[in-house]
């Protein structure tokens, strides 16, 4: 019981951190556009990252689905926090490095899904018509 009880606080924190920087990235605010302008993907990336979000974080909250979500979720993470690191900087526009460590804290929760939910992996490799 309190395995899964963390498993869900686990899926919750990833669906949550992915799901609040949409309003940002779907409004068009200055630090999302500055985000994007600065790695060249304005405004394709910006809204095409946040539409990977929003699929990520609901297939995270499907059981049947979790590691599919966690999956695309990991590796738009790993986007974000390589962006970060070698064209953004930590710190962004002053915000102390804030969206760095929701990559960081998310990439954590994506990964500890993928890791519990190792043995599903085979079963998406198979093609079933």
């Amino acid at each position: 019981m309190k395995s899964k009880l963390f498993i869900w606080i686990i899926k919750l924190t990833a669906a949550v951190i992915l799901l609040q920087t949409l309003f940002f990235k779907f409004s068009g605010a200055n630090e999302s556009i500055y985000i994007f302008e600065t790695l060249g993907i304005e405004p394709y990336g910006r809204i095409g990252s946040g539409i990977v979000e929003l699929i990520a974080s609901i297939l995270i909250l499907i059981p049947r689905t979790t590691l599919l979500g966690a999956l695309l979720g990991m590796g738009t993470m790993l986007g974000a926090i390589f962006s970060h690191l070698f064209v953004l900087g930590i710190v962004v526009q002053n915000d102390g490095g804030t969206l760095f460590a929701l990559a960081v804290i998310t990439l954590s929760c994506c990964l500890f899904l993928v890791f519990t939910q190792r043995n599903k992996i085979p079963d998406l490799l198979k093609f079933k018509i």
